[in-house]
């Protein structure tokens, strides 16, 4: 009997981990076209109409770009606001540099500390949640906490001295 009801589980953990993937993707979206608006009017007003249009088109996809891998591969996208800006310079006059670094750190930070949050929730791990101590080297803890607990059965002692 609870065969038949094996396909309607999978099929709800499937669409409880789809529901996370794109409620990730939206947010990620946000952020993205949250750069986009900071920085579409310090592009370089010396240039034609319509280049200034396909500086705004590059600047959007090289938006969009960083931050769909960082939503893809987060563990593995070093400085992706250095890269951000490293793409984007060449628009922005030079007088207006420090203030697009300074935007482009800040969203990606925000972005960063988002997809942070999903990896300590185990969005990423497909649902599996993560234990939340770290270890001597000062890495995250790898093994999936206990039962309603945020702590592993290694580090289940710092749940009382975090209650205390």
């Amino acid at each position: 009997m609870t065969t038949t009801f094996a396909p309607i589980e999978a099929a709800l953990e499937r669409d409880e981990t789809d529901e996370r993937i794109q409620h990730i993707q939206a947010c990620m979206y946000q952020y993205s076209r949250a750069m986009y608006r900071s920085l579409r009017e310090l592009i370089d007003p010396y240039v034609s109409h319509e280049v200034r249009l396909e500086y705004r088109r590059a600047l959007l996809w090289e938006c969009e770009q960083t931050l769909s891998r960082l939503a893809k591969d987060p563990q593995y996208f070093s400085k992706p606001d250095r890269a951000l800006f490293q793409d984007i310079r060449r628009y922005f006059p030079i007088t207006a540099q420090a203030e697009v670094a300074w935007i482009v750190q800040e969203g990606i930070n925000a972005a960063v500390a988002f997809v942070e949050e999903q990896i300590e929730a185990g969005a990423f791990d497909g649902g599996v949640p993560r234990c939340r101590a770290t270890t001597r080297k000062g890495k995250p803890c790898q093994r999936t906490p206990l039962p309603e607990r945020d702590f592993c059965p290694s580090h289940q002692h710092l749940e009382t001295a975090q209650a205390a």
